[in-house]
């Protein structure tokens, strides 16, 4: 079987909250699926805590929008210029990210969302960075701002939190993870959820690819296969 076909066989799930790992994080998740129009979220915590994965979960729906600074702050600076914004949830991604036009163009959003809180046109903002909001690289009346409403920092999953993510990854594909290959992944590989993830797609590709079944031998042949080359010579 052609190998671009193998890739494309099984893509990934789209982000949703039923398929993120609350972990610690019951306070942020539930406060996400009761959010309304006229609310503001910040969402704050390092790489792999789940930032993105819970702003595309709610993204969507009809009548939601999500933009990533960290691909173009002229989405958020277009948006902030509209006459009517007429969407009811804005998702902005990397706010850290943020250059200074860009951090112009949220403090003028924060500005319409106050102002339209209590009435017919209120829309709710949903933001995530990596770190809190004082300690934000920004100017500092945007920092004020991202602690206007409810702030939550999202906790990296434990050992046990993400096997159950390794399980639940691997059983939306149909699969079956054996202890030692979850073991081994938890002990040698990045912590990182987004990275885990990536793996258990990889690795099921990698098994309908070289049809052998899904073991330790296997998880490091893929590992040995996708690792960059050695340049190193000896003379």
């Amino acid at each position: 079987m052609p190998r671009q076909l193998i890739l494309d066989l099984l893509p990934p799930p789209p982000p949703t909250l039923d398929n993120f790992v609350v972990g610690d994080n019951a306070a942020a998740v539930d406060a996400l699926r009761h959010w309304q129009p006229g609310r503001a979220i910040y969402l704050w915590g390092s790489p792999g805590s789940g930032r993105s994965h819970l702003l595309r979960a709610h993204c969507a729906t009809r009548g939601t929008l999500y933009v990533d600074i960290g691909q173009s702050g002229h989405q958020l600076a277009n948006l902030a210029s509209r006459d009517q914004i007429d969407v009811r949830l804005i998702a902005i991604d990397d706010v850290d990210q943020l250059e200074p036009f860009a951090q112009a163009a949220l403090f003028t959003l924060y500005n319409r969302w106050r102002e339209a809180a209590a009435t017919s046109r209120a829309f709710a903002l949903l933001l995530a960075g990596d770190r809190a909001p004082m300690a934000m690289p920004l100017r500092e009346d945007l920092r004020t701002r991202l602690g206007w409403d409810l702030v939550y920092r999202l906790q990296q999953l434990s050992d046990d939190d993400r096997a159950q993510a390794l399980h639940a990854r691997a059983a939306e594909r149909g699969l079956q993870l054996a202890p030692e290959v979850v073991g081994w992944v938890l002990t040698h590989y990045t912590r990182d959820m987004n990275h885990l993830s990536a793996l258990i797609d990889a690795l099921d590709r990698y098994s309908l690819e070289k049809h052998r079944a899904i073991t330790l031998p296997l998880l490091k042949d893929l590992l040995a296969a996708d690792a960059p080359p050695d340049d190193t010579t000896t003379v």
